[in-house]
């Protein structure tokens, strides 16, 4: 059954969805991520959900866990400091429709303090026929459901278990129950007039060639967006040594599905804790349990020197992918100490989907430009400069936390 929407509702909901950065093509506007569901209700086998984690920016990471009365209190916060805060979405670290209690209440005491802010959560979509219309009622508008296939065989390889109304389901019957769910919430959600985006994890050898199958199911319910996304292999997941797409491939399978359903080329795969504009996470100055570097991890590190390459727009944390970098940031670790030496201009490796990874002279000048550097720490790398600086010698580290306790954490693994 189709919800008749009105014309002023229809128009709500599409000047939310131009104000929200994920569904509107990369707008500046900020969203806050409130990490308030811990609880998963299947398994993946490329997720390993350790949460206490501030050095990952990937999907099913957060620093802690809030309930929903500290949700509410750093909702506040934020919203001081962001006057372009649009979006309030609750993505884990685990799902939020297997912790429904607690993603309602956060709902709820949010929309009494702030009326017109935009609520989206993130689910596997297993829950959704249960919770569909309960979401209508706490007034979300967006809705991303991860559905990485439609084929159960497919699925029995990605999915290790679906926990569903008390039994542990496996193989082929979980993902067919999880499958069956995702797609009966889609309708749901579309027929109550919620704009859904489809999130696909392309898993190379798995799943990568049946995703425009996907993309062509989902844009039949009417689904507004998808967004396909690179694995990243999570350590001690399951998949944590499976091949990695490059931007290439990632971008050539984009452009294939475009030509079916509307494509996300912007996702920066946010922790569940992401605060800011989606070029810029803030989220590590609300952290309230940021492990500072010690005297002791100072003294154990002071043996060598080291010059390392930060990627960093802010100077103050790793917070730039290495695609994107115009300018490197040179520090030197001595003796435990932490100081800038120099900044250095580069031409920016990544300039566009069709220029990512395929300009190897490109590549050849950046690494020219830090050949005397022992590591490169950056938000996100691809895989062809990871390979390549690894290759030359060069560490890759692939963090978000404050430049000087990154680099003094590298220091001291080089000393052990």
């Amino acid at each position: 059954m189709t919800h008749i929407l009105s014309e002023q509702t229809k128009e709500a909901l599409d000047e939310k969805t131009r104000n929200h950065p994920c569904y509107s093509g990369g707008c500046q506007n900020a969203r806050i991520h409130l990490p308030v569901a811990p609880a998963c209700n299947i398994s993946c086998n490329y997720c390993s959900r350790k949460y206490d984690c501030v050095n990952e920016s990937r999907p099913g990471v957060t620093s802690e866990v809030l309930n929903p009365d500290q949700a509410l209190k750093r909702y506040i916060d934020v919203k001081n400091k962001f006057k372009n805060l649009r979006v309030v979405g609750i993505a884990g670290p685990g799902d939020a429709l297997a912790n429904f209690e607690a993603t309602r209440k956060t709902l709820e005491l949010i929309r009494e303090v702030d009326p017109e802010i935009t609520f989206c959560l993130s689910t596997n979509g297993l829950m959704l026929p249960l919770y569909a219309a309960d979401l209508v009622e706490l007034g979300v508008t967006h809705v991303t459901v991860t559905i990485n296939t439609i084929d159960p065989k497919i699925g029995a390889q990605i999915y290790r278990e679906v926990n569903y109304k008390g039994k542990r389901l496996t193989g082929e019957e979980g993902a067919e129950v999880l499958l069956e769910n995702q797609l009966e919430g889609l309708k749901l959600l579309i027929s109550y007039g919620i704009i859904v985006k489809v999130n696909v994890v392309m898993i190379k050898g798995i799943n990568d060639k049946h995703i425009e199958n996907v993309i062509k199911t989902v844009k039949d319910l009417g689904v507004y967006i998808s967004n396909i996304m690179p694995l990243i292999p999570a350590p001690g997941s399951a998949f944590e040594h499976m091949p990695l797409s490059t931007n290439i491939e990632l971008n050539n399978l984009r452009k294939a599905c475009e030509v079916h359903l509307k494509q996300m080329y912007h996702c920066r795969q946010c922790r569940a804790d992401a605060i800011g504009t989606l070029d810029n996470d803030c989220s590590i100055d609300f952290r309230s349990n940021i492990n500072n570097s010690t005297p002791e991890t100072k003294n154990t590190a002071n043996n060598k020197t080291f010059t390392v390459a930060v990627a960093s727009h802010s100077g103050r944390v790793i917070d730039e992918h290495f695609g994107h970098v115009k300018e490197f940031k040179i520090y030197s670790c001595e003796a435990g100490s932490v100081r800038l030496i120099e900044e250095r201009q580069i031409k920016q490796y990544c300039t566009g989907p069709e220029e990512c990874d395929d300009e190897q002279l490109k590549l050849e000048n950046i690494i020219k430009s830090i050949e005397d550097c022992s590591a490169v720490l950056a938000l996100r790398i691809g895989y062809l400069p990871k390979t390549t600086l690894e290759h030359k010698g060069i560490s890759v580290i692939q963090t978000c936390g404050l430049i000087d306790e990154e680099i003094l954490k590298y220091a001291l693994e080089q000393s052990i």
